[in-house]
């Protein structure tokens, strides 16, 4: 499985702000704090979803909360054909480092 680091994604996101990020936290995850730009798909609704995660520019850089849920639905999405990254210790990690998160409302 492929992987990154926050470092590295909170890198690669100021070089390409378009760059792909699927948040996969349930909805009061997310809006606790997220990676600016990642799209909320909870694991849950991964595969109702589907369609519309299965279109998305690759690759998709997947995080959670610590990088669990986030390696299930990359593991899924390649399963898929779909080029996955799992982004290692989530935005737990992502806080940690002190990067910016999103708050929805603030």
């Amino acid at each position: 499985m492929n992987e990154i680091d926050v470092a590295r994604l909170h890198a690669l996101l100021s070089e390409d702000p378009t760059a792909t990020v699927v948040d996969v936290r349930e909805a009061d995850e997310y809006a606790g704090g997220h990676v600016p730009g990642a799209l909320s798909v909870p694991l849950s609704e991964l595969v109702a979803r589907a369609p519309e995660v299965l279109g998305l520019p690759t690759p998709v850089h997947l995080v959670c909360e610590s990088g669990g849920r986030s390696a299930q639905a990359a593991g899924w999405l390649e399963a898929q054909g779909v080029e996955s990254v799992n982004v290692v210790g989530g935005t737990s990690a992502w806080r940690r480092a002190g990067l910016p998160v999103d708050v929805p409302g603030r």
